[in-house]
């Protein structure tokens, strides 16, 4: 080894480049420059790089009405581009008969998200012989989410449902569980597609004309016309949009209180296909040649 070989290897020092070292040998001046890029010989090679994540894409939309609340969320899952199926991984999860889970993200974080509030649930039912209000959900969600807020579910939340008076509610989350009640809230790959199309058709933002409220089959149709928006620009939406309605009604019993009855409507819906199929059109001809 030379010395301009010796000088260059110290100049490497743990895979940081040092500063230019200054001597009377080298070819090109007196200063030793050395290839900012290490190409794995002093460090690791980038493609090493581990992550316990994974994002399976899917979008996910709540949409809260006067006495209703619309769910939806498609059926895709997706790996890179690889679609790993397309009706067997639904986004919906219902955790009580008034509140409905809505997640994408990583399909073991958002699995294994869903385990652990339908124990906390049931433990509640065993304990207090009653099912908890979607608010308290709504909490008992973000306790959760925070408690890994460490190492965090790689899941995006949105919790749809009814509230104690019978209204629509839809709260939406982040990552370690800070989370507010808003009008309507979307979570996945295709959430920049939904988000401005409904503060548009829901919340009429930056609109003069009237805000007219909204029936629970006029928003149903918006929801699924947003899907196919969402599909035609996201890879990683599409196939099918599973819809779930909660709705609510009001009744007034002898000691005159007031309860409310939920009725569920589900529905599935098929989004366009990107599968293409080719017919085939076989034509025979025979033509003579001069005969001989």
């Amino acid at each position: 080894m030379n010395t301009t070989q010796i000088l260059q290897s110290i100049e490497h020092t743990n895979g940081v480049t040092a500063l230019p070292i200054k001597h009377s040998e080298s070819l090109r001046g007196n200063t030793i420059t050395v290839d900012p890029i290490d190409h794995g010989v002093t460090q690791n090679p980038y493609s090493r790089a581990f992550s316990p994540y994974e994002f399976n894409g899917g979008t996910t939309l709540a949409v809260a009405g006067a006495n209703f609340c619309v769910v939806a969320g498609d059926t895709r899952l997706s790996s890179g581009y690889e679609i790993l199926t397309r009706d067997k991984a639904p986004k919906l999860h219902r955790l009580s008969k008034k509140a409905i889970l809505a997640s994408a993200g990583c399909k073991t974080d958002v699995d294994s998200l869903r385990s652990v509030l339908d124990i906390h649930l049931q433990m509640y039912r065993h304990n207090v012989k009653r099912e908890l209000s979607a608010s308290g959900i709504a909490q008992l969600l973000s306790n959760t989410l925070y408690q890994r807020r460490f190492f965090p579910y790689y899941a995006f939340n949105v919790l749809g449902g009814l509230d104690e008076e019978g209204k629509g509610c839809v709260f939406s989350y982040d990552a370690i569980g800070s989370f507010e009640r808003c009008p309507f809230s979307a979570s996945g790959s295709g959430q920049s597609f939904l988000i401005p199309l409904m503060d548009n058709l829901i919340t009429h933002k930056n609109r003069n004309d009237e805000n007219v409220e909204l029936s629970k089959e006029e928003v149903v149709e918006i929801v699924k016309d947003a899907f196919v928006t969402a599909g035609e620009r996201d890879i990683y939406t599409g196939d099918a949009v599973q819809i779930i309605v909660l709705s609510s009604s009001s009744s007034i019993g002898d000691d005159g209180k007031v309860s409310y009855e939920t009725a569920v409507e589900e529905e599935m819906f098929d989004l366009k296909k990107d599968k293409v199929s080719y017919e085939t059109a076989v034509e025979e001809e025979m033509f003579d040649l001069k005969k001989d």
